[in-house]
């Protein structure tokens, strides 16, 4: 059974499940059932595999729903031989899977194409075997984490000190597994029942050169890839273009592909006429008067960009690098080509921002509305929240944001400007899931019900506090996890995991990123 934690129409839109269902459905050896929140695929008599896909950390609760639908023990350590094995992954459990590590048998850390085969085999060759078996087994291939072999160990204090092999012979570290091949992604699966309906998504570009330094689709999925014209992306549209006349391009920074370029101006040839093209987040300084008019003229209504801050001094912190002059001619080509919208993406609460930051995200959108007339202006904002093997990992959710967040509000909005911002209190349980460890566990089996209320959480939380076992830590300290700045010595609840730059280089680009000359 593969489930994804929220309904179909989200599901079947994302791009990393659907990749993982066909992989699983085109081998002979296995009979794989798709299940959702609201519907699914008639469940297997014997089910000996459960697997889950997470892009999301609030997402991430909806698992046990899932398992307690099923009649399948929550715990890892309450199930038995007749039980499935209960595997996940996707970048919310590559990144920092501890919090939901009880919850789960095995975690695949990294890229699918590689590591999805190389588990079934392995649980193919010892499906006879004792369950504790199977499981020293899948431990010992790259990029394959066993929560149950490697145990946390606490200080007096309760505070985490390290999480280690349990017996000798187990790898004290699991390395993230990285795709290299000439392909990436696409759609395996095109339905009008999509949240994007009909669409056939392309992923043009994995990873992003950029490497801002809260983020982490570009520094997780290091190294950047991009796949070749002629042999990867033409084929994957063409694919695609047989069955539907919608078409997404994907990717974290996709004009920054090499042959972007040649793929517009092949997109661009008389045999599309009709057909639909579209693309996700583009660097603002890569668009051009050939980007803007060929997606107007494929049907594309707006061109979206992400600029994290309308200060250039938070740009340079974040390593954002682009000038105030790309944004403007990116609003300017979008306008020429056609397009009647911009969207563009920033964030309050970053490190050392203060008021006058903010200040120049309302300045520099007010601007840009002067300076473009009849371009549809608006600005999706976000808290931002520390993420695992980031350099920003060290620094903690500011609860400043939230004032910042309604000051653009009065700012923008009575200048029609369209402000969509992320709820701040979301994205405080949002970091406490991203940067906790295993004592947060509990607290996630309590919210079961209600994780869909503020009020849930902090619920949960408290009756977690008060119902720890002494012989047990108690949930790690709420203040520590979402707001306080680590220092640098602090064990991090992934250090035993391996992203694709060493702690030290981290540390270093935090370092440089917060250095004083940065003001």
């Amino acid at each position: 059974m593969l489930a994804f934690p929220s309904t179909y129409s989200v599901g079947i839109t994302s791009l990393g499940y659907q990749v993982v269902w066909a992989s699983l459905a085109s081998r002979s050896d296995v009979d794989v059932r798709r299940l959702f929140t609201d519907q699914g695929d008639p469940p297997h008599r014997q089910l000996d595999l459960f697997g889950l896909s997470l892009s999301w950390e609030l997402d991430g609760p909806v698992l046990l729903d899932l398992l307690e639908q099923l009649g399948i023990p929550l715990w890892s350590q309450e199930r038995g031989e007749r039980d499935p094995i209960v595997f996940g992954g996707g970048p919310v459990l590559t990144a920092n899977p501890e919090p939901l590590a009880p919850f789960f048998d095995v975690v695949l850390l990294g890229d699918g194409e590689l590591l999805l085969p190389a588990f079934i085999d392995a649980v193919q060759a010892r499906r006879q075997a004792p369950r504790a078996e199977r499981l020293r087994a899948l431990a010992q291939i790259p990029g394959i984490y066993v929560p149950a072999l490697y145990a946390p160990r606490y200080g007096a204090a309760g505070e985490l000190l390290g999480v280690e092999p349990i017996e000798p012979g187990l790898p004290a570290t699991i390395a993230k597994q990285t795709w290299r091949g000439n392909t990436l992604s696409h759609s395996t699966v095109i339905t009008p029942e999509a949240a994007w309906p009909s669409i056939h998504m392309v992923e043009v570009v994995r990873s992003c050169p950029e490497l801002c330094r809260f983020c982490l689709a570009s520094y997780l999925t290091l190294p950047f890839r991009t796949p070749s014209l002629d042999d990867g992306l033409i084929p994957a549209v063409e694919k695609g273009l047989a069955a539907t006349q919608r078409l997404g391009l994907l990717g974290a920074s996709v004009t920054q592909h090499p042959q972007f370029a040649d793929l517009l101006t092949w997109l661009d040839g008389d045999r599309f006429e009709g057909t639909r093209v579209s693309v996700s987040s583009v660097r603002a300084a890569t668009v051009t008067p050939q980007l803007g008019r060929i997606l107007a003229k494929r049907g594309s209504k707006s061109l979206t960009i992400a600029i994290e801050s309308g200060s250039e001094r938070m740009r340079r912190v974040v390593n954002k690098k682009l000038a105030t002059e790309e944004i403007f001619a990116a609003a300017r080509y979008a306008r020429e080509g056609g397009l009647s919208g911009l969207k563009l993406y920033g964030m309050a609460g970053l490190p050392t921002e203060d008021d006058a930051d903010i200040e120049a995200t309302a300045d520099l959108l007010l601007a840009i509305k002067a300076a473009t007339p009849g371009l549809r202006l608006s600005l999706g904002v976000s808290t931002f929240v520390p993420k695992a093997h980031t350099p920003f990992q060290w620094e903690g959710v500011r609860p400043e944001a939230e004032k910042r967040l309604k000051r653009l509000a009065r700012r923008l909005q009575p200048k029609g400007i369209e402000l969509r911002p992320e709820s701040y209190g979301w994205s405080v349980i949002q970091a406490l899931l991203s940067r906790s460890d295993r004592r947060l566990a509990p607290v996630i089996a309590a919210v079961r019900g209600r994780h869909g209320q503020l009020g849930g959480w902090k619920a949960a939380y408290r009756d977690a506090l008060a119902a720890a076992p002494a012989a047990l830590p108690s949930p790690p300290p709420w203040q520590e996890v979402i707001h306080q700045r680590w220092p640098h010595e602090k064990l991090l609840p992934w250090e035993h995991l391996e992203g694709p730059l060493p702690k030290s280089l981290l540390q270093r680009h935090h370092d440089e990123a917060l250095e004083p000359a940065k003001g």
